[in-house]
């Protein structure tokens, strides 16, 4: 049995806490506001989020950084993407080569579009990186519901580290070596599930509602290839698992999101109706940016980037997706790299 610190008394880190504790690991959770981790220790439970999850006696509560820094070698970090940069200095003299961070935050930073493992290695470079993602709700994980997710790592040795230390009997933990596609496919689905919601909202119907997840994860594979992804990352479960759970269920903040717009309000509106960050609104402004940058063709996100940010309508938006230029689903090259079609050589 193992000691590790959660960063983050969200939803994803009271789950993973819960969940390793009822491992019979020892957690010590991390909360930013003192009051909330005082009731913890006090009640057992998050008052906060998921307040009917009784929490195992080997979860402990602190608001002290340093502490809770100090408890172990072994770092979750469970803290909404934007506010990363700001709260990482406070681990640095407690990092080490000896410490396993594993970040399960999906998102991308808007002020210089690095992904989280950039974020961390220039911030905390001493420290082991992995990044944990996939097809999760946090409640459903809390109930302990069957999940399945995937720990990527450059080091084989940290995502294997991280695949014992918290795979239990219902929640499957898969290892990759791709952490840009495993990061990838868990920031840009949340752009899809706000135009999932939207199209939901709308009533434009399951067809259209399939057509834009399909597509959408085109643009994810295309955006991800300029980052380092592998394609085959993203159809497994950081991929097209993750976007088709986001897309598909009222549980996931984003479509929630889209939901809400789609219904007429504003994004600041929707914000305060949903309670919570939903982190495509951030993450489509810095993906936009990066995208143009690398040349990469996002129809659906710039969509999305419009509808928030530049006062576009939904029915401009709707329009101007259904006339863009008929064109092959996939470019041939793409496909079978340099060599001409198997199928179209054999005449079938």
């Amino acid at each position: 049995m193992a000691e590790l610190t959660v960063f983050g008394g969200g939803s994803w880190g009271t789950a993973l806490a819960a969940s390793a504790a009822a491992s019979g690991h020892s957690v010590c959770l991390w909360c930013r506001r003192s009051e909330q981790a005082r009731a913890i220790t006090a009640t057992g439970k998050n008052p906060d989020y998921l307040r009917d999850t009784p929490l195992p006696a080997g979860v402990s509560a602190t608001s002290g950084i340093e502490e809770a820094a100090l408890f172990s070698h072994y770092w979750i970090l469970a803290l909404p993407t934007q506010t990363l940069r700001g709260f990482l200095p406070g681990l640095e003299a407690c990092c080490t080569g000896r410490t396993e961070i594993c970040n399960v935050a999906k998102g991308i930073e808007i002020d210089t579009g690095k992904r989280i493992s950039e974020i961390v290695r220039e911030i905390l470079p001493v420290g082991l990186y992995s990044v944990l993602s996939g097809p999760s709700f946090a409640e459903e994980v809390a109930r302990g519901l069957p999940t399945a997710v995937t720990v990527a790592s450059r080091n084989e040795g940290s995502a294997l580290f991280w695949q014992s230390l918290l795979n239990t009997p219902r929640l499957r933990i898969y290892t990759s070596h791709d952490v840009a596609g495993t990061e990838t496919g868990g920031a840009v689905k949340n752009i899809m599930a706000i135009a999932s919601g939207l199209a939901s909202s709308l009533g434009l119907g399951d067809n259209a509602r399939a057509a834009l997840v399909s597509r959408g994860l085109a643009e994810i594979m295309r955006f991800g290839e300029a980052l380092g992804a592998h394609p085959l990352t993203l159809a497994g479960l950081a991929g097209m698992g993750d976007l088709v759970l986001t897309c598909y269920s009222a549980q996931s903040r984003n479509f929630r999101l889209g939901m809400a717009l789609g219904r007429g309000l504003s994004l600041e509106e929707a914000r305060q109706e949903i309670g919570q960050v939903a982190e495509g609104a951030f993450t489509v402004r810095a993906v936009t940016e990066a995208a143009t940058g690398l040349s990469v063709d996002m129809p659906i996100s710039r969509g999305v980037h419009r509808l928030l940010y530049e006062g576009a309508s939904p029915a401009e938006e709707l329009e101007r997706l259904l006339t863009r230029d008929p064109k092959a689903e996939y470019p041939p090259a793409l496909l079978w790299g340099s060599s001409s079609c198997p199928e179209k050589e054999s005449g079938v």
